[in-house]
């Protein structure tokens, strides 16, 4: 494993913490990353070393820049298996992102090491990884989504996704992970925040009605027309479009119990709602208040009784919508 000019790890400070580095403490950096090299990627074992008298706020430096990573990086294999194969493929990602292959292969190395920790341990994603590599929160959080990703394999390379940046993602799996995992509903289970909860998966194949019946569909279309009329510019665009956008949510929720739809999911957002609602030029004030008129009348439909259900699905769906929604 290699170390890395201290103008990486400047490069990384300021992305990820803001924080600005001295020549002095640059120099510092630099020699001490020389001698803790076998500790770093066990963070624990360089807080209880002997060996070197190193303060716990350099510590703490030290163990942020080795975990920090490259946003152009971490796009490029994010949702892929965290295996051999991918890591044969880092000398294509090298070239294209620019960035030299051992901090390529160093960046994987951490994904792969934080992944094969914490997918065997039971508790909150993020406190797991904050616990045992002793990294601040934004960049647990990061890693979190990252792990995450990678074992729900969600496809993000498709030509459609590519304006997505990676903390789009990051947001995005933020969403899933604290309202679609088992651990949004029992903190005690394995596997908590890195598996979706598949009871809840079933269950909204139970929302297909508000497509299926057409009464309830026609109902559902008149309350969030009334809801929205004179409030939006593109009025006419979202009446006359309430159907198939409703069918497009919809049924994204009802295959979510298939493995490979779950992997479509950001493509499947793209296609079904955010792709039609960008050609009609809504903007991203159109679409939350279209997405909040749309999740509330559903409450208000008589025959309609699969209501926290459709709150936690729409939830996410919203938020997620939102934020990939660029004008």
């Amino acid at each position: 494993m290699e170390f890395f000019k201290i103008s990486h790890f400047v490069l990384h400070s300021r992305k990820h913490t803001g924080l600005e580095i001295t020549r002095h403490q640059g120099d510092w950096i630099s020699q001490t990353f020389q001698m803790c090299e076998r500790l770093l990627p066990h963070p624990a074992k360089l807080a209880n070393q002997l060996l070197f008298q190193i303060p716990p706020d350099r510590q703490a430096m030290l163990i942020e820049r080795y975990y920090a990573f490259d946003d152009s990086f971490v796009r490029e294999v994010l949702g892929k298996k965290l295996s051999k194969g991918t890591k044969k493929d880092l000398d294509d990602v090298s070239i294209k992102t620019g960035i030299t292959l051992k901090s390529c292969r160093r960046q994987f190395d951490n994904f792969k090491r934080v992944f094969k920790v914490v997918e065997e341990l039971k508790g909150p994603l993020v406190e797991n990884i904050r616990q045992h590599f002793l990294l601040p929160d934004q960049l647990a959080r990061d890693y979190a989504a990252i792990v995450f990703f990678a074992n729900n394999r969600f496809e993000t390379g498709k030509k459609k996704l590519l304006y997505l940046t990676f903390q789009d993602f990051a947001f995005c799996g933020g969403q899933l992970i604290n309202n679609w995992t088992v651990g949004a509903v029992d903190n005690m289970m394995e596997d908590m925040d890195v598996d979706l909860d598949k009871e809840f998966l079933q269950d909204l194949k139970d929302l297909k009605i508000l497509i299926t019946d057409k009464d309830l569909l026609d109902q559902h279309k008149s309350l969030v027309c009334t809801a929205l009329r004179g409030k939006t510019n593109v009025f006419n665009e979202m009446e006359a479009n309430f159907k198939n956008l409703s069918r497009g949510l919809v049924n994204i929720a009802a295959k979510l119990i298939n493995a490979k739809d779950v992997r479509d999911f950001f493509i499947d957002l793209v296609e079904k709602f955010i792709e039609p609602c960008r050609s009609d030029k809504w903007t991203s004030i159109d679409v939350n208040l279209y997405l909040t008129h749309y999740t509330n009348s559903a409450h208000i439909l008589d025959t309609f009784k699969y209501h926290a259900v459709w709150t936690r699905y729409m939830g996410v769906i919203k938020s997620c919508i939102l934020r990939m929604y660029h004008d």
